[in-house]
């Protein structure tokens, strides 16, 4: 009789821990800044949450580099740099990220994210480059000149839309550009023809994924740029 409920206990422990869910993968939403603030970065947490929820991962948020350690960074299948601004971390916690993407993690740079740590050259030739300057708001013509990527799958060839358009210095030539922004299409454009909006780069072993869309705060109800901005996050998460 012992030994028949020992078997009993046995066979429904092992059906209970054969159902028990995976855990769900995590991003880290890291919005500190040490310059300008964006008015919408609320608005860009909350639509990243959202994004989790349609396509099963979960989000954390903070303004606190302390996270950036070798142990909790583990726990991240990509890191979202959601308008950083200025120097952002010490040294102990540059090391942590580097490593970080150099041992396969993803990283996603929303807009201000190139407006940061500019006396780090690893940092920008991680991410692709560095802000500049910008126009007004206004609209513009982007081209779409990689539609195979996730994050630009469904977008427009040409595509008109309102945002604050960015203007970059110290380009990283071995970024695969998704979308060039036209700058006959609107004033103050310096970048010249090859005026790369977002790209991606497989950078010492990590998925970069950078776009300069996202300033205002009505870009985080936009069907499209939430397409975009998906596509982006998934493919540094590597899915």
């Amino acid at each position: 009789m012992k030994a028949t409920i020992s078997l009993y206990c046995i066979a429904i422990a092992l059906v209970f821990f054969s159902f028990t869910p995976k855990p769900l993968p995590k991003v880290l939403v890291f919005c500190k800044t040490a310059g300008y603030y964006h008015q919408s970065i609320p608005a860009g947490v909350k639509a990243i949450r959202q994004i989790a929820a349609a396509n099963k991962f979960e989000v954390d948020t903070t303004n606190d580099a302390s996270f950036f350690t070798n142990e909790n960074l583990k726990q991240y299948a990509a890191l979202i740099f959601l308008n950083t601004t200025g120097d952002l971390f010490d040294t102990i916690q540059k090391q942590a990220f580097q490593k970080y993407i150099q041992n396969g993690g993803g990283f996603v740079g929303v807009h201000a994210a190139t407006d940061a740590e500019y006396k780090w050259p690893w940092y920008g030739k991680m991410i692709g480059g560095y802000f500049a300057s910008h126009p007004k708001q206004q609209l513009a013509k982007l081209m779409v000149v990689d539609a195979k990527h996730s994050s630009t799958k469904g977008l427009p060839k040409e595509w008109i839309r309102f945002d604050e358009w960015y203007n970059f210095k110290n380009l990283n030539n071995d970024v695969h550009v998704l979308i060039k922004i036209d700058e006959s299409s609107y004033e103050g454009g310096k970048n010249g023809d090859h005026h790369p909006m977002a790209w991606w780069q497989k950078f010492e072993g990590g998925r970069i994924f950078y776009t300069g869309l996202g300033h205002t705060d009505a870009s985080y109800e936009e069907p499209l740029f939430l397409k975009h901005l998906t596509g982006g996050i998934l493919f540094a998460m590597g899915k």
